[in-house]
């Protein structure tokens, strides 16, 4: 993601899977890296229906996603993310879906906190509130919404950005296979993700491009190395009760070494969305003293 998408939230699925069924968020893990030198940027995704198949089919779908990316390694990370989207079933049958999210993040990964709202046409929003730190060898959650609630995750276990950060090493390392637990505080604020990330060979800024986008025309981007990454996300839960290794939905997406992500694919078995940057503004940011 990253931004994330990305990956940030990234991690952080989109609520247009949401409206078919489906849980997860996946905002910030592709749209922001949590270690630097990475871009304080704001940049605005459309989205268009790629293919659509299976039981599930739609005959069409369009949106944006606005996400916004600050911060530094002193002050922590702040993700703010929008997607509204609508999807067209047949028969007149049209979906929206609101889906915003706030999230923060110290740079070693220790604080992660987060709220997350979701709206499906015109029902309530339903809200998610919660924070997640490490604590010894292990990560304390407590939730406010949907329920109070404190439990437990694996130490090993990463927030979205931190996700991030480990896939661009993995990726300066020359690493094409990258596998992590992901916690963003999606679903019901319980859910813990199993991750596979492939990487491939990095594309240096020099490289023509078939299509550009306001992130490769811009001047402090173009001799940026980036990669292209696909980020398939697994439910843990599942996995542990029946071996079910189908990911519940897989993001591709091009990396750059400062975080900024770019041509968006998420694919939710039933149907593919692509994301296509359509604005790309850098952001001022306060260097560490």
């Amino acid at each position: 993601m990253a931004s994330m998408f990305p990956i940030p939230a990234r991690a952080l699925a989109f609520s247009i899977a949401a409206t078919l069924g489906w849980s997860g968020f996946a905002s910030a893990p592709a749209l922001a890296a949590a270690n630097g030198p990475f871009l304080a940027h704001q940049a605005l995704y459309d989205l268009k229906l790629v293919k659509s198949r299976g039981s599930n089919a739609i005959n069409a779908a369009r949106g944006r996603i606005l996400y916004s990316f600050s911060g530094s390694a002193c002050e922590g990370y702040t993700s703010e993310f929008r997607q509204v989207s609508e999807l067209d079933s047949g028969e007149g049958k049209l979906t929206l879906s609101d889906l915003r999210s706030t999230s923060w993040e110290d740079a070693a990964g220790k604080t992660y906190r987060f709220k997350i709202e979701t709206r499906m046409n015109d029902a309530d929003a339903a809200p998610i509130d919660g924070v997640a730190e490490r604590v010894g060898d292990g990560i304390t959650v407590k939730l406010k919404q949907p329920v109070a609630k404190t439990f437990n995750l694996d130490g090993k276990v990463v927030f979205p950005t931190e996700q991030i950060q480990h896939i661009i090493a993995a990726a300066r390392a020359g690493k094409s296979v990258l596998e992590l637990m992901v916690y963003d505080g999606s679903d019901n604020g319980e859910k813990v993700y199993d991750t596979l990330s492939v990487i491939g060979q990095p594309i240096p800024g020099s490289r023509s491009i078939a299509a550009p986008d306001p992130s490769t025309a811009d001047e402090r981007m173009r001799a940026l190395t980036r990669w292209p990454v696909t980020v398939s996300y697994y439910d843990r839960a599942a996995k542990a009760k029946d071996g079910e290794q189908t990911p519940v939905y897989a993001m591709s997406f091009e990396l750059f070494e400062n975080g900024v992500s770019r041509a968006l694919v998420l694919d939710y078995n039933d149907f593919v969305i692509s994301g296509a940057m359509g604005k790309f503004d850098v952001r001022d940011s306060r260097p560490c003293k």
